[in-house]
């Protein structure tokens, strides 16, 4: 079986790993310690907004759907990393770094579409308060997560066709902990201007248009606070959409550091540890984000935690 003209079974070589036993088992533990508590924190955001009927509204809708694509997006990569920190052989086939890639920035995108959705629902309630049931209805806001989901994997899967279908250099070893983009298109032999444009066009519909859309969001929203004759008004405003622009700040500086520059200024260890931030550090502080400074959410977790832990009576 061939992709192009590229074996499915051909093996790259992951060259990022630590070799001494000391360094990959405190590796192995301090990963597998971050990606339970970013399992952990995503399932009760989801598991309380589903069973708090109080929390069945457009913004807690968007918040959990983000906290089941970050899940995804992080199982994708994070078993497999925790699996190479212990193997001696830290290898991956064409066709598994393929879907791996595909998956990883898919899910990835739907991320910051998904980003821009909830900036929109915060433009709607803070802007227009009264009209805010008319405009963002349950049916609207599953369209948006779909039409996020979708788009993000549309784009993705054309991404890792373009990319997979160029010809790699014989030395295949990766300078990262998984297959993502810049990395493995420093093993392509074929360089030249038109393939770091294609990869930066797919970057661009990913990351900088969902961006001017939130700033554009958040233009409105800053307007619309400093027209609030009442400080209590504005400072509500602010706390509500505070908390999403944190994350926001976070995930799009990553992406953009990561995606929306030249592979020629690809530096293989500081690339590494960004990548990190964005696959571990991101979906673990979207929970605490997101529940710290919420009092609904906070009471919503602790319930969820009481119904857990207390004895069923029989």
């Amino acid at each position: 079986m061939s992709w192009g003209n590229h074996s499915l079974w051909m093996e790259f070589v992951f060259l990022a790993y630590p070799s001494q036993s000391e360094p990959r088992i405190l590796s192995f533990l301090g990963v597998s310690l971050v990606y339970t508590w970013v399992i952990t924190g995503n399932v009760l955001i989801m598991v309380a907004i589903q069973t708090e009927a109080r929390l069945h509204t457009p913004m807690y809708y968007f918040l959990g759907s983000l906290s089941g694509v970050e899940i995804g997006y992080t199982a994708v990569v994070v078993p497999h990393l925790l699996a190479n920190i212990l193997q001696s052989e830290k290898t991956i086939t064409l066709l598994g770094c393929a879907t791996q890639m595909g998956f990883f920035i898919g899910l990835g995108s739907a991320d910051c579409f998904l980003l821009a959705s909830m900036a929109y629902d915060r433009h709607a309630a803070v802007c227009h308060p009264l009209q805010y049931p008319l405009i963002m209805p349950r049916m609207l806001c599953a369209r948006l997560v779909a039409a996020s989901v979708v788009l993000g994997l549309c784009l993705s899967f054309q991404l890792v066709a373009f990319v997979f279908s160029l010809p790699f250099c014989p030395a295949r070893g990766i300078q990262h902990f998984y297959c993502d983009v810049p990395p493995v298109m420093c093993l392509v032999c074929a360089q030249s201007h038109r393939h770091e444009q294609s990869v930066l066009v797919a970057a661009t519909l990913a990351i900088a248009v969902p961006f001017l859309l939130i700033a554009a969001s958040y233009a409105s929203i800053v307007a619309a606070v400093f027209r609030a004759h009442s400080a209590a008004g504005r400072r509500r405003a602010f706390s509500t959409c505070s908390s999403h622009l944190a994350v926001v700040l976070l995930q799009y500086g990553c992406c953009a550091f990561m995606y929306l520059r030249p592979s020629s200024s690809y530096h293989p260890e500081q690339d590494q540890f960004v990548s990190l931030v964005y696959t571990l550090g991101t979906p673990l502080l979207n929970p605490f984000v997101y529940t710290l400074r919420n009092s609904e959410m906070k009471e919503a977790i602790a319930r969820v935690l009481a119904r857990s832990c207390l004895p069923r009576e029989s």
